[in-house]
């Protein structure tokens, strides 16, 4: 696992887990993770069947900075503390539309970490930055209706499943079917914590 530069910025979400924000300097490393990560994430992302290549992560990652400064994208890395180093586990997007006052999150978690709790405790802090500061009205969530890891995540949140976009998922070979979820700021709001 490469190790990453201590963040100059994080949001902590536990003893030695933090989310910090998904920059260029972060691409060797981000990379690496996807590689890792690649043939497990490609079962639900048409994106991850192509192996990644250093210099296409890095201008990912700059044009998530760019979104970031037009206030168009919240993209931030999941980080974890181990030996006094840090290294990444995952990411977490938030795509906002400021006009509707709505957005659309994703997140993909590292093989060795899941089943831990991490990506929930994440998705928790980026909707509590959205529902709270961002004064987002709605988050929507899609995914294939086969992730059960991703629907129970929702389900755990508090998204309500609001119906199944026919044919939704594009993939080289076939099309598949999307779930949808979404939650509204003030269920988020009325959640007990």
């Amino acid at each position: 696992m490469t190790a990453i530069p201590p963040p100059l910025f994080s949001f902590a979400l536990g003893d030695g887990e933090a989310l910090v924000p998904r920059t260029p300097a972060l691409a060797e490393a981000y990379n690496d993770l996807l590689v890792a990560n690649r043939e497990r994430l490609a079962r639900w992302e048409a994106w991850a069947l192509t192996p990644p290549v250093l210099a296409q992560t890095r201008s990912f990652l700059e044009a998530g900075m760019r979104n970031w400064l037009a206030g168009s994208e919240l993209p931030v890395a999941i980080a974890v503390r181990t030996d006094d180093q840090w290294h990444l586990a995952g990411a977490v997007s938030l795509t906002i539309s400021g006009y509707a006052r709505s957005a659309e999150i994703g997140y993909w978690i590292d093989g060795g970490h899941e089943g831990r709790g991490l990506a929930s405790r994440a998705v928790a802090a980026v909707l509590d930055h959205a529902f709270g500061s961002l004064d987002i009205d709605r988050v929507a969530l899609h995914t294939d209706p086969a992730n059960e890891r991703s629907r129970a995540l929702a389900r755990r949140l508090g998204f309500v499943e609001e119906g199944l976009l026919r044919q939704g998922l594009a993939f080289p070979d076939e099309r598949r079917d999307e779930a949808v979820y979404g939650l509204l700021a003030s269920e988020w709001k009325q959640r007990s914590p």
